[in-house]
């Protein structure tokens, strides 16, 4: 089978069937006549298996440890195995954990919009806006001063900004942002400050 083929097959590109090769996940095919590399079989199971693995989120190194494992009966190898997926599981609770409190945060600062923007500035808005100056905001609690922020401290740590992403724009203090609120997607009823 040629790449392209072991790449239809298993929903890898083409790059990354050469990168997995390089980097010894993936075994050298061998060469035909004219010179093609030709898959076989156990180079499409394989590389499912190493799909697999990437979809649960794994590492390069946990799929070598997991690849290399295969074949093994070795009690030891094998609670190696059980370990790596434990400590993979504890990440992702770890990020859920993370991801609801965000959740928490994106809510509360949903809640501050009333949609009457005809009368009034935006509120998700005003809170951004009050939170970049070190102030209090709806996403956080009273004593959680989100990250980059030293405990007790008004004003947040500014990390570099990434010189190839557009600068921040917020409005400047004391003028409204109404303006740069989108209209609602939905008809909601206002709700009271």
């Amino acid at each position: 089978m040629r790449i392209g083929e072991l790449s239809k097959a298993t929903g890898v590109d083409i790059e990354t069937i050469r990168f997995y090769e390089k980097s010894g996940l993936l075994p050298p095919p061998a060469r035909s006549d004219n010179g093609y590399r030709d898959y076989a079989h156990e180079h499409l199971e394989r590389l499912a298996f190493i799909r697999h693995c990437r979809a649960l989120d794994m590492s390069l190194a946990d799929v070598t440890l997991l690849l290399d494992s295969l074949a093994s009966r070795d009690p030891a190898t094998l609670v190696q195995v059980d370990k790596l997926v434990d400590a993979q599981l504890g990440k992702v609770r770890a990020r859920l954990k993370s991801m609801r409190a965000l959740e928490a945060q994106l809510v509360a600062l949903q809640a501050r919009c009333d949609a009457d923007h005809d009368h009034h500035a935006c509120g998700i808005l005003e809170e951004l806006v009050s939170a970049a100056h070190g102030e209090a905001c709806a996403c956080h609690p009273e004593g959680d001063h989100g990250p980059g922020r030293a405990h007790g401290s008004p004003n947040p740590v500014v990390p570099a900004r990434d010189p190839t992403s557009p600068p921040a724009m917020a409005p400047k203090r004391g003028t409204s942002a109404a303006a740069a609120c989108p209209a609602p997607v939905s008809s909601k009823a206002a709700r009271p400050r």
